[in-house]
Order: structure tokens, then sequence, then C-alpha cells
């Protein structure tokens, strides 16, 4: 973009050097890139929704997909809250729900004493047609073995439409029906609880309501579900540096008025911490298929963003001194995605790891079986480099 291109597009080759998952696979990778300059995130949208659904239409196999143009945009912080993920499977019908208000105050002791620590929360996950115990009793050593103490249930069944379970005699039924009001239950239903700091805790409950959505065969899983992920958190607080730092992206543009961010104090921790970047992933049925954003172009402004998480204009400079001083002679405003057109195969071969869509994938540990690479390195090789390998302490 600084160079003059209006726009572009290339499938180009990536390398990865990160931890394999599913969905991940350490080398080479594929990914469908475009960029374009004087384009809003809405632009960016709108290019490449026709793209994907286009795609996965063709080759679905009669799955439906999410017309382009509808795409919803789920706020970070409200898929966090609904879905405990930032990455939700929208074929999961189930939604999280913030229940604390039916604790405060005593009842269920354990609860009470967590709500009592301010910023901590109870969230409910709801699970229609779960009302039995034994199904509550399978979710509960399923927690266990999650490396959880348990999961709190309530289940409502004939005889027991008060609520039934620990928690329910402990609040009683006028709390335990409440709560089954707000989630929209019914007697033969039951809800999971999970209670403490929702940043430490929302990810297990994102899978407890995956859990519960497969167990009782809840989820609509005949499409391809597409949404929007905007407004990521532009930072964080680092409990192991003590300080704010860049949260993910670092050179996307803050969603903040730029005048007001140029005066924005460093030690202003609430006000920086609240700041949104035009930063937005593509989901699609719980997998990320890219990650993209709105570039911040302006010296000025990325000085400032650095600053803010504690690094100095010198070492902006030192670090990215080639892209500052590009931008110095003017660049556009400019954005856009990559979808990975692996992670895309993935979904419509309708695998669950990618290594199945890869024609020689590495393992595990990023080694190539077929080739035996990595191979050893010898000692005269690390010698010319000046490299010295310090072992790890056995035992």
């Amino acid at each position: 973009m600084v160079a003059g291109f209006d726009k572009y597009f290339q499938i180009a080759p990536c390398f990865r050097d990160e931890d394999a998952r599913a969905d991940r696979s350490p080398g080479e990778f594929y990914q469908l890139d475009f960029e374009m300059s004087f384009v809003t995130q809405e632009d960016v949208f709108q290019a490449i929704e026709p793209v994907l659904a286009g795609v996965f239409e063709e080759f679905a196999n009669g799955k439906r997909v999410t017309k382009a143009g509808a795409f919803p945009r789920i706020p970070y912080a409200e898929s966090i809250a609904k879905y405990g993920s930032d990455k939700p499977d929208l074929r999961n019908p189930l939604v999280l729900a913030d229940v604390s208000e039916h604790f405060r105050g005593g009842g269920f002791g354990l609860f009470a004493k967590i709500l009592d620590k301010a910023g901590n929360a109870v969230w409910a996950v709801p699970a229609p047609s779960g009302g039995s115990r034994a199904f509550c009793d399978k979710m509960n050593s399923w927690a266990q073995s999650e490396g959880q103490p348990g999961l709190g249930y309530i289940f409502w069944r004939d005889g027991e439409e008060g609520g039934a379970g620990p928690i329910a005699k402990n609040i009683g039924p006028e709390k335990a029906n409440a709560i089954r009001d707000q989630l929209g239950l019914k007697v033969g239903d039951a809800a999971f609880f999970v209670a403490g700091d929702p940043k430490v805790f929302y990810k297990f409950a994102g899978l407890a309501r995956n859990k519960v959505a497969d167990e009782l065969n809840l989820a609509d899983k005949d499409q391809f579900a597409f949404c929007w992920i905007v407004d990521f958190p532009m930072y964080e607080w680092s409990e192991e540096e003590k300080k704010i730092d860049f949260s993910h992206n670092p050179f996307s543009m803050p969603n903040f008025d730029h005048e007001e961010f140029l005066k924005l104090d460093p030690a202003d921790r609430e006000t920086i911490e609240a700041i949104t970047a035009f930063q937005y992933d593509i989901v699609c049925n719980g997998v990320e298929l890219s990650s993209g954003a709105i570039r911040n172009h302006k010296p000025e402004i990325m000085i400032k963003a650095f600053d803010l998480a504690g690094y100095p204009q010198s070492v902006v400079e030192e670090k990215f001194g080639g892209m500052l001083n590009a931008f110095r002679f003017g660049a556009p405003p400019h954005g856009g995605s990559a979808p990975g057109v692996d992670r895309i195969v993935m979904l419509l071969a309708g695998v669950d790891n990618i290594r199945e869509v890869i024609v020689f994938p590495f393992n595990q540990q990023a080694q190539d079986l077929m080739m035996n690479a990595p191979g050893e390195v010898t000692p005269k090789q690390l010698k010319e480099l000046h490299i010295r390998v310090v072992e790890p302490p056995k035992g």
C-alpha cells in the first residue's frame, strides 16, 4: 500500500513457527491474502463475504451457508460473555448468562463468598432436556476430568418444579425458578454454573457450553455458520510484568479519537484497557479462518500506541524504523485480511484435524517424517555460527 498499490490479492504460501493443534499445522500453509487502500472495516467485510460464501455454497454438499452480507458482527466482549470464546460455534444455540444476582447475599454460601470479591461472577450454562441427575452427574465428572473441582447444577423435573440438586436446596425454589425464567428453561431442563473471575473461567464456560450441546444433540450440524468477531481489545494488563501491554495486533488502528488518543496518560489504566481496535476475525463453525485489521498508518499514532504499552520511541524506531519511515512519506489508510486456505478445505472436507488435508503434514513435534527432517546439527555447523547448545537439566 505504501508503494502505491490500490489493492492486491494473492494465494500466498506462509510459514508458521507455532505449536500444532487441530486447526493449526506447523510449517507451510496457504492464505488468500488481500489488502486495499482507502477502506474501512466494513469495506473489507463486503469484499470477502461473497468470496467465502460462494466457495462454501459451491462445495457444501447441500449444507446451509450464511449468506454474504448477513455474517453477524459480534463484539469480542459480547462473544466472550455469550459463548465463552472468541471463536464461537453458532451452530450451537446455547447462550451463557450472568446469574450472579440470584446468588448474592447468601443462600448458597460458596457462590455468595466468591461474589464478595469485586469483579467475580456466576455464569450459567443452560441445558434444555438435560434435567436428570444422571446427566448432571455426567457433566460434573466431565468437569473434574478437565481439571475443575466440579460443576454446580440445578435441574427441574416433575414433582420438583422448584429445582432439584444441592444448589436448589440452598437457594430455595423462588431463586431457582428466577434462574429458570432468566434462562428460558422449563421442567425437564437443567442449568450448570461456573463461578469466579470471568477472565479466568470463561474458556471453561465455553467448553461446558459445547459439551452440553454435543451431549444433548442440540447443535444444528447441517450448516456452515459464519460470523465476524470485532472490537478486539487493543490492550490488556500483564499480571506477569505488572504493566499494560498489547492484547492482539499492535499495528492495528485504535478505535479511539486520534486527538484524544495522543493526549492519553499512560497511567490512565482504566481508559487504556477499554480501548478497542479495528481488528476482526472471520469464524466459521467455531474455527477461526482469518484475522485482519485496519492498519495503523499514522506514525504519531503508532509511536503513542507503543508508548502506552511501555515501549519508548527509541525502541519503536529501532525495531520498526523502516515501516515508520515509509509511513512518514505518506501512506493511505489500508486494511485487509487473509483467510486460511487449508482451514477452509478442512471444514469443507468435514474433518476435525487440519493434518488430514495437508499432503505432507508435520507431526506434533514439527517433524517431517517422510524427509526425516529436521536432522541433527553437527558441532562443526554450530561452531561456524557461534551457537552453543545448553542441554536442559535432567530429572
